[in-house]
C-alpha cells in the first residue's frame, strides 16, 4: 500500500531543492567537526532536502553477502547523527543506503542467472541479503522520522526482477511508514515495470548538455502513464572540460573547468523548469569533509562548493522555493 494517502496533493506540490550528502559514507568521517561544517553549509544553497547516502560492500558482482555492519560502512550511530543534524538544520531527509562492489565493479552489473542453478549464487540469495540490508535502515528511518527512504540505486540488472522488488517494497512498508522511492539509472526510467509499487519515481539525471528535452519527452510518458510524482534522485556534472557531454563519466580526463560545470547546470535547470512535473533534484554530491574553498578552482569533481555552479544552484533553488510559496 502506498504511503501517500491524503498526502498526495501535498507531495505533488513539493519542490526537491536537494543535495546528496556524505558519499561514500566511510566509517569515522561522519559526526565530526568537518561533517558538522559540511552539513551546515548546505543552507547557503537554499537546500531544503538532504539525501543522506552511504555505501555497503559485497565482494564481487556475483556475491550474495552484503556486509553492511562492517567497515568501511558508517556505523548506525553515525547514520542517526547525520539524520538528526540535517533535521536540526531544518532539512527534510531522504535516507539512501547503497550497495557497492568491493572490487570496483559498478553496482549496475550485480547479477545472477535468470533461473536458479544448484551450486551457483542466485537472485534469491542476493535479495535475501539485500532485504536484510534495506530493512535494517528502514527501521532506523522509521525511528528517526525520516521523510523518505530510497530502497535502491542504479541497480540495472536487478530492475527486471519485478517480483522480488515488489516483495521487498511490501516488507519495507511494514517497517517504515514514510515515502518510498527507487533511484533507477539514467535511460532506465521507461524500463522499470514496477513503479506503481513506490510513491515517487526518481532517477539519475546525468544527461548531456543540449539533450535534456529529448530525455524529458521520454520520461514524461512514464510519469503520465504511472500517475506518480517525479524528481531526479541524482543529477550533476563534474567541473572539468568535456564533462557536460558525458556528465555520468567520473573518470573522464579533462582540465578543471568551473564554466563547463556551470553551463551544464544552467541547461539542466532551465530545461527542467519548463516541465512542471519535474519536481526537482537531489544533486550529486556534497562530501562529509569539504575541500578548502581556495582549492575549488582546481577541484574537478561533482561538488559545487566554492565554484561558479554554486551560484547557479543557489539562484535556481531560491526561485523554485519562492514559486512554491508565492
Amino acid at each position: 500500500m502506498s504511503a501517500l494517502g491524503g498526502r498526495d496533493s501535498e507531495l505533488r506540490n513539493e519542490q526537491f531543492c536537494g543535495m546528496t550528502w556524505g558519499w561514500t559514507g566511510v566509517r569515522g568521517t561522519w559526526a565530526t567537526p568537518a561533517a558538522v561544517d559540511s552539513l551546515g553549509r548546505l543552507g547557503d544553497l537554499n537546500v531544503n532536502w538532504v539525501g543522506i547516502s552511504f555505501g555497503a560492500l559485497q565482494a564481487t558482482a556475483h556475491s550474495t553477502d552484503i556486509r553492511f555492519g562492517a567497515e568501511p560502512t558508517v556505523t548506525d550511530d553515525e547514520v542517526r547523527w547525520a539524520i538528526r543534524e540535517a533535521k536540526r538544520l531544518g532539512h527534510k531527509v531522504c535516507l539512501k543506503p547503497v550497495v557497492n562492489v568491493a572490487d570496483g565493479t559498478w553496482r549496475a552489473f550485480i547479477g545472477f542467472f535468470d533461473e536458479e542453478v544448484p551450486g551457483e549464487p542466485s537472485w534469491a540469495q542476493w535479495f535475501a541479503s539485500y532485504g536484510r540490508f534495506i530493512l535494517h535502515y528502514a527501521a532506523i528511518a522509521q525511528e528517526e522520522g525520516v521523510e523518505m527512504l530510497c530502497v535502491g540505486c542504479e541497480m540495472v540488472q536487478t530492475d527486471k526482477r519485478e517480483t522480488q522488488w515488489r516483495a521487498l517494497v511490501s516488507d519495507v512498508r511494514l517497517a517504515y511508514d514514510g515515502l518510498v522511492t527507487y533511484n533507477c539509472d539514467k535511460y532506465q526510467e521507461d524500463r522499470v515495470t514496477w513503479w506503481d509499487a513506490v510513491d515517487i519515481i526518481s532517477s539519475s539525471g546525468y544527461y548531456p548538455l543540449g539533450d535534456w528535452d529529448n530525455q524529458l519527452d521520454r520520461i514524461q510518458s512514464v510519469v503520465e502513464r504511472e500517475g506518480k510524482p517525479f524528481f531526479f534522485m541524482e543529477s550533476g556534472c563534474p567541473s572539468r572540460e568535456g564533462s557536460p557531454a558525458r556528465p555520468n563519466d567520473w573518470m573522464l580526463q579533462g582540465e578543471p573547468s568551473e564554466d563547463a560545470q556551470a553551463e551544464w547546470y544552467r541547461d539542466a535547470f532551465e530545461t527542467c523548469a519548463r516541465r512542471d512535473w519535474v519536481q526537482g533534484f537531489m544533486l550529486w554530491d556534497w562530501p562529509a569533509e569539504l575541500y578548502a574553498v581556495e582549492d575549488a578552482a582546481a577541484n574537478d569533481d561533482y561538488c559545487v562548493y566554492g565554484k561558479s555552479a554554486a551560484d547557479v544552484v543557489r539562484d535556481h533553488y531560491a526561485e523554485r522555493l519562492a514559486g512554491r510559496t508565492g
